[in-house]
């Protein structure tokens, strides 16, 4: 009988052991995702920094176009790739191909690379055999670039593939919304190029 007793009450602690173990584990579990977030602060509040809407509106803006041009700036990037040309000189090529021959400082507004960055890039291009320089005959300092035999069917040959790769990842937003985004980022780029570099705008934002 003791020893039926002892068997009971040993079974009596390993079953409250192992509820307190699942009570202990209850309480160990992970936060679902949804309960972690809610319990953080909001990003506005977060060091104590206290940011108005149209300052959380902009920085938010700010983040979601830079991830935005390099998630879509990587898929162009790898199909020049594919054709041994960096995104620039394909940007150059594209710009030469679609506008004809161009000074050298009108290529590099166009794809918005340093002086000495595009003469780099034009030197590559024309070892290549894809581009060559020409005079400008009402300035003798001046010089064009413009393609090659070469460069203008290697152009004619990629960029129906190129424009289809872009095409595809610009498919998540629909041709309608696909305009309304490029007419607001046109104006929001006029704005901020009108405006001093390095300072705060003397107007509010809330007025921009």
């Amino acid at each position: 009988m003791n020893a039926r007793r002892r068997v009971d009450a040993g079974q009596r602690r390993v079953s409250a052991a192992a509820n307190g173990d699942a009570l202990v584990a209850s309480r160990a579990t992970p936060l679902s995702a949804e309960h972690r977030v809610s319990t953080h602060p909001p990003r506005d509040s977060v060091r104590g920094v206290a940011r108005s809407a149209s300052e959380s509106s902009a920085l938010r803006l700010w983040v979601v176009l830079s991830r935005a041009h390099s998630a879509i700036a990587a898929h162009a990037a790898a199909d020049a790739a594919t054709h041994g040309l960096t995104l620039a000189e394909f940007g150059i090529l594209e710009a030469l191909y679609h506008r004809g021959p161009l000074l050298l400082g009108e290529v590099q507004r166009r794809i918005l690379v340093s002086s000495g960055g595009i003469t780099y890039l034009v030197d590559r291009l024309t070892a290549k055999g894809l581009v060559e320089r020409q005079s400008c005959p009402s300035d003798r300092r001046a010089r064009y670039a413009a393609l090659t035999s070469q460069g203008e069917q290697l152009v004619a040959d990629i960029f129906p593939g190129h424009a289809a790769v872009l095409t595809q990842v610009m498919a998540g937003l629909s041709s309608e919304d696909q305009d309304a985004a490029t007419a607001m980022l046109r104006q929001l780029g006029l704005y901020a190029a009108s405006q001093p570099r390095g300072t705060a705008a003397s107007a509010p934002i809330e007025n921009v």
